[in-house]
C-alpha cells in the first residue's frame, strides 16, 4: 500500500459563512463562522464537500458516544492509497465556551481546535504524538460551539496497559526486565519533555502511551521516539499552579499502573529515578515522591467502585 506524504496543514475552502476568518462580532452572533484546517490531500479522501458533512457522516467502526461527543475510526480509500483516522466530534459544548469563542475566536475554545494546537506544539517540541489530518470548529450563531478533529490512526500500536502484559508473555524474564527498564527511561524522558515547559497532560495514564505491537516481542535497540502520547485535549501550560498539575499527572500515572500485570514496584522506582535525573534521595525528591504516592492513593480510593469500559487501568474519571 502506498504511503501518504506528510504535508503541511493548509486552509480548507468552506463556503456559505466567512471562510477561516474571525468575522465580526455581529457575524459570529447572528450568522456564525466556521474555521477549518486540513492536510492538502484530505479532500481527496473525505470529498470536496467534507465541511458540510463531517459532523453528520455515519461511521460505526469503534464508535463511542458520550455527553454530546463521539469518537470513531474512519477508514478512507482512494486507490491505491488508504487513510485511517480517528475522528473526534463535539456536537454540544458548554454555552460559556461558545460565548468565549464568540468574543475571542482566536482562543481555541473548542476541544477540536485546542487539541490540534496541542498536538502541533507537542510535535514541534519533539514529543511523539499522532499526526493531525484535519480540524475545524463552528462558532455561533447565538454562542453555539461545535468542533471536530481527525488524527492519523497509530496503526499496529497498543496502549501500554495492554502492551506490558503481552510483552511479559512473549519475552523471557531477563529480557522483559531490560525491556521495562528502557521503556521506563523513555517514559520519564517524555514526562520531563512535557513538564519542563510547565505543561501538563491531565490524563497521564498508561492507556495514553502507545507502543508498536511488534515491540512487545523484542527488545528495541532504542526506545527513543518509539513511545507515543495521545489525548492531548486537556493539556495546558500552568506557570503558577504547576505543583497541583504535576502531582495530578504523576499521581495518575502511578494509579493507572497499579493493577497492570507485569508492572512491579521496581519499575516505578526506575521511572522515578529517571524522571528526577538522579540516583540520590535529596529531600525535595522524597517530598515529591510522598506527594505523588498520596495522589495515586487518592485516585485509587476514589475510583475503587468505578468500572471503566476500557479497563480499570485507564480511568478518565480522576481530577
Amino acid at each position: 500500500m502506498a504511503q501518504l506524504i506528510d504535508v503541511p496543514l493548509v486552509s480548507a475552502t468552506p463556503h456559505d459563512c466567512p471562510e477561516n476568518t474571525p468575522g465580526s462580532l455581529w457575524q459570529r452572533l447572528t450568522r456564525g463562522v466556521r474555521h477549518f484546517q486540513a492536510r492538502a490531500d484530505w479532500a481527496e479522501f473525505a470529498g470536496p464537500d467534507w465541511p458540510d458533512r463531517i459532523l453528520h457522516v455515519i461511521v460505526s467502526d469503534d464508535l463511542h458516544e458520550k455527553q454530546g461527543r463521539s469518537t470513531c475510526r474512519w477508514v478512507l480509500e482512494r486507490n491505491p492509497r488508504r487513510l485511517s483516522v480517528y475522528l473526534k466530534r463535539h456536537y454540544r459544548l458548554p454555552w460559556l465556551h461558545g460565548l468565549l469563542a464568540t468574543v475571542w475566536p482566536a482562543g481555541a475554545w473548542s476541544p477540536g481546535m485546542r487539541e490540534r494546537r496541542n498536538l502541533l506544539e507537542a510535535a514541534a517540541h519533539g514529543l511523539p504524538v499522532p499526526k493531525v489530518v484535519a480540524a475545524g470548529e463552528w462558532i455561533g450563531p447565538r454562542c453555539r460551539l461545535q468542533s471536530f478533529l481527525a488524527i492519523e490512526e497509530l496503526v499496529g500500536m497498543l496502549p501500554l496497559h495492554h502492551a506490558i502484559p503481552l510483552a511479559k508473555k512473549r519475552l523471557d524474564p531477563a529480557e522483559f526486565c531490560r525491556w521495562k527498564q528502557g521503556l521506563a527511561a523513555e517514559m520519564a524522558r517524555l514526562a520531563r519533555l512535557v513538564h519542563d515547559r510547565r505543561t501538563y497532560h491531565k490524563d497521564f495514564y498508561l492507556c495514553h502511551f502507545y507502543v508498536a505491537r511488534d515491540d512487545t516481542a523484542r527488545l528495541p535497540a532504542t526506545w527513543r521516539d518509539r513511545v507515543f502520547l495521545i489525548d492531548l485535549h486537556r493539556m495546558r501550560r500552568h506557570r503558577w499552579t504547576w505543583p497541583i498539575w504535576l502531582l495530578k499527572d504523576l499521581g495518575g500515572l502511578l494509579y493507572s499502573s497499579a493493577d497492570v500485570d507485569g508492572v512491579a514496584p521496581r519499575d516505578r522506582l526506575r521511572f522515578w529515578r529517571a524522571y528526577c535525573r538522579a540516583q540520590g534521595r535529596a529531600w525535595h525528591e522524597r517530598w515529591w515522591a510522598w506527594g505523588v504516592a498520596l495522589k495515586g492513593a487518592y485516585y485509587r480510593r476514589r475510583n475503587a467502585t468505578r468500572k471503566d469500559r476500557s479497563g480499570a487501568s485507564c480511568s478518565g474519571g480522576t481530577s
